[in-house]
């Protein structure tokens, strides 16, 4: 892995789960949200999980970033207008993950 692309993964990861958690917070108690919250949730452990992987130089980060990047771009396909900060990070975030493998 790249130092410099392994660098730009956890930033990218850091800055969508932050975005994520927005997401939930706005999101949180609106009617027909469900699908999003539950997706933003498991994107921002995704996202944490792929930080922490990378961090340690775990020897199964490329296996994170992939499952990172994958989850992030389901994520990213939000459709209301406040969750449009967010798929923009996940979209940041998928693209740094499959630049770091």
């Amino acid at each position: 892995m790249n130092e410099n692309n392994q660098e730009q993964c956890i930033e990218s990861a850091l800055a969508c789960l932050r975005d994520c958690e927005r997401c939930v917070d706005c999101c949180a108690g609106q009617e027909g949200m469900q699908a999003c919250l539950k997706l933003c949730l498991e994107c921002s452990d995704a996202c944490l999980g792929c930080v922490r992987a990378m961090a340690r130089g775990s020897a199964h980060a490329a296996q994170w970033c992939q499952l990172c990047a994958e989850i992030c771009e389901a994520c990213a396909r939000h459709e209301a207008q406040a969750c449009q900060d967010c798929a923009d990070a996940c979209r940041r975030c998928a693209e740094a993950c499959r630049a770091a493998v």
